[in-house]
This record gives structure tokens, C-alpha cells and sequence, in this order.
């Protein structure tokens, strides 16, 4: 897809990442190098990714976002539900005095039957579902004129109707109550049988029910809260393909992907596989496999510990923590508000999904300390600058920030 400009608003743009990533476009245009660039303090140093945050999905919400904000004065304007999963993005649109409709569970905070045709409704990042879409019809508004569907859901759904119009099922990689796999699940079972598998370990499930090594009513114990009525799987499995939710991990979604290839290649036999299992890998966000790549050569960088940021709710932001945290200590942040000292922070476990507080988390008189820093694709730059420059302050002897990223800028300016 060829990269459009955006207009993103000032306050989210980033005078220190900026150049970093700008010089990193200029040394290496084909993307080819994954080496995280350190940024070198003196007593602490900063490993950061190749690829993070804002990708071409979030870019292209926020574009149309503000654009309909500004020129639609005096307007009611909504937003179906969070636009993307970044609370600094979506509270600034609030205080712009967009209201959300929906919140990101599903549950209804406004009525659509409420609304009147002259209102404005933004559809987020994530799409949404054909039932809402038809409610908005019904109360007079198109919700098409102001689409910021990521491009890359959208290829995700146009490869499922062509699957579907060959008869195939549709089995989604995804968290099946996030937004866009709600989404994902409703434009798929317009045309097809559907099941929403989450990991690698639900599509083994799946696998045995399939090639009959489990019962057939372990489907519903399993899957019958997230699958089209009726669905079959050793009927419904006989023809089908594997999408996602983009923002899942894709080494995942390979992995669930040959799971179920291998069921079918047992049912089916290996030289009428490929006749009974779709391959669907270039429906892989481009975006989010690049930020994943870039986060193993991270932690393969070996850094002390890495701080992650990005909204708690944010199913990519996530990702990059699983990765990471496997390497070092990992701290999921929202901003850098969630520093207290060097002593305690705050951050959010994905596993007990809790906000934790945690002592001696920075520690300071370790000789080169290595800081993995990254972001989830719904964060601003702005957001990594503050936290790179709130935990310098911790570090009073280290050098100066403009004399640390003056090669970045001088490496622009050769280039021009």
C-alpha cells in the first residue's frame, strides 16, 4: 500500500523519537536492519525498536478523526466507540467534545435510535459490525462518510468474502470480545460459517475435534459461545480458511494456522490439502508484523528491563509485552504519570489484568543500564519522549538530550 502524508495534530508529534526515526528511514529505506538504535546517556542507555508505534491504520483514524472535528463546528459528533486503544487520543477528542456511542465491551452508552440525521458518527480503527451499520442507516446516517476502518481490517474482511463466496468457513484468530474481531465476526458470518479460535492451544482443541479425537460436544463447551448457530466442525471444517485480528501476535496466527492445516491434511490426505485449507497469509497486517520483528531483535539486545507504552486495553501493546517480558523484567505504562520515583511504578499485568505497583523497579547504580523502550501502534510518539525524558531525571549526571540525538538530525540534514 503505498504511505499517504497524514496531518497529525502538533501535540502529538515528537521533537527526540522523531529524529531518531527519521534517520533511521534515511540509513536503512527498505527496512532491511531490525538493530535497535542506543541512544547513550552515560549511565543509562535506551535500545530503541526499529518499528513502533503510530502504524498506517492509526495514522489515517486520527487524520479523519480531527479533520471532521474541525470542520464540523457546532456539531454532534460521536464516535461509535474509542477510536483506537490510546486514552490520550481518546480523552482529547472528548474534551473536543466527541461522545462515545459504545463502550469498547459493547455496552451501549447512548442510544443510535436517539440520534438524527444531521449527527455525525465516526466509525473507529477497528471497523464495526453490519447490525450497527443498519441501525445507523435506519436513523438517516451513512456510516461510510466518515470510515476509519484500518485498511489492513478491511483487506482481512475482503479475503473472507472471497472465501466465503467458494463456500468456505472462517475460522478468526482473535480475542473474540475486542472490537475488531466483533467486527471481523460479523462481516464473515454474512457469507460464512464462523469460530473464533484464541491461541494456539483453543486451535489444538479445535484440531482434535476435527480429526474426532475429542467429542463433538467438547465444540460447544469450547466454542459455542463464539461461532456462527449451528455450527459443525466436521462438517463446517471441511473447506476453510484462517483470518485474524490484526493486532495479534502473527508468529500466533502461523502457528494456529498450521495447526489446523495439519488436521486437515489428516482428514483430507496432503495432496488434497490445499484444496480443503486456505491459505491466508497475506492477510498479515504488514504493520504489526514489522513492530513484532523489531521487538525480538529488542530483546535479543539484551537490555536490564523495558517499559512498554501504550493503553491498557490495547491488544498490540500487549503483544510487544509477552514478547519482551520473557527477556527482562517488562512494564506496561500507560505515560510517564505512572513513574513515582525510582523506587515505585505503576503498570498494568495483562495476566491478573490489575494495575500493579512495584518497588525498586529502576535500578540506577547498575553500571550501563540498558532501557528497552517501545509503544504500541495506537501511541503517540510524544507519549515515549515523555517517559524517556521523565526517567532521565532520575539519572542526574547523564548527558544532555540534545547533544545525544544531534547525529540523528545531522543524518537528516546530510540527506537533504
Amino acid at each position: 500500500m503505498a504511505r499517504k502524508k497524514f496531518d497529525i495534530p502538533v501535540m502529538y508529534q515528537s521533537p527526540v523519537i522523531r529524529k531518531v526515526k527519521e534517520a533511521n528511514k534515511i540509513t536503512d529505506p527498505r527496512k532491511k536492519d531490525l538493530t535497535p538504535t542506543a541512544l547513550n546517556f552515560g549511565p543509562v542507555s535506551f535500545l530503541i525498536p526499529r518499528h513502533f508505534g503510530f502504524c498506517y491504520g492509526v495514522e489515517n483514524a486520527i487524520d479523519i478523526a480531527y479533520k471532521t472535528v474541525e470542520e464540523n463546528p457546532g456539531q454532534n459528533i460521536y464516535l461509535l466507540s474509542e477510536m483506537i486503544h490510546n486514552p490520550t487520543v481518546n480523552e482529547d477528542l472528548q474534551k473536543k467534545g466527541v461522545k462515545f456511542l459504545f463502550d469498547t465491551d459493547g455496552t451501549e452508552r447512548i442510544s443510535i435510535e436517539s440520534l438524527d440525521s444531521d449527527d455525525i458518527v465516526i466509525v473507529p480503527a477497528f471497523g464495526t459490525t453490519i447490525e450497527i451499520q443498519e441501525r445507523l442507516k435506519k436513523q438517516g446516517i451513512n456510516p461510510y462518510q466518515y470510515n476509519t476502518t484500518c485498511p489492513f481490517v478491511e483487506k482481512v474482511w475482503k479475503r473472507g468474502n472471497q472465501l466465503g463466496k467458494k463456500g468456505y468457513s472462517l475460522v478468526v484468530h482473535g480475542k473474540h470480545r475486542h472490537e475488531e474481531t466483533r467486527a471481523t465476526f460479523s462481516h464473515s458470518a454474512s457469507h460464512s460459517p464462523v469460530v473464533v479460535v484464541l491461541n494456539p492451544e483453543e486451535a489444538q482443541i479445535l484440531a482434535d475435534i476435527m480429526t474426532e479425537r475429542r467429542p463433538l460436544e467438547d465444540f460447544e463447551k469450547y466454542f459455542g459461545h463464539k461461532s456462527t448457530e449451528g455450527f459443525n466442525p466436521l462438517k463446517d471444517l471441511a473447506f476453510f480458511g484462517v483470518i485474524n485480528q490484526t493486532t495479534m501476535l502473527a508468529t500466533e496466527t502461523q502457528e494456529v494456522m498450521e495447526i489446523l492445516k495439519k488436521a486437515a491434511t489428516e482428514r483430507f490426505g496432503e495432496s488434497n490439502v490445499l484444496d480443503h485449507f486456505a491459505d491466508t497469509s497475506d492477510t498479515l497486517c504488514y504493520a504489526t508484523n514489522e513492530n513484532q520483528s523489531a521487538t525480538y531483535a529488542l530483546a535479543n539486545a539484551e537490555p536490564d528491563l523495558a517499559i512498554v507504552v501504550g493503553g491498557y486495553n490495547s491488544s498490540n501493546t500487549m503483544h510487544l509485552v509477552e514478547i519482551l517480558e520473557q527477556h527482562c523484567p517488562t512494564y506496561h505504562i500507560r505515560d510517564a504519570g505512572e513513574f513515582e520515583s525510582p523506587k515505585k511504578i505503576q503498570h498494568f499485568n495483562q495476566w491478573k489484568k490489575e494495575i500493579l505497583e512495584t518497588e525498586n523497579w529502576l535500578p540506577t547504580d547498575k553500571p550501563g543500564l540498558k532501557i528497552a523502550l517501545t509503544s504500541g501502534a495506537s501511541c503517540p510518539d510524544v507519549l515515549v519522549d515523555e517517559v524517556l525524558l521523565e526517567i532521565l531525571e532520575f539519572f542526574p549526571n547523564a548527558r544532555n538530550v540534545e547533544e545525544v540525538i544531534a547525529p540523528f538530525g545531522e543524518t537528516a540534514e546530510a540527506s537533504n
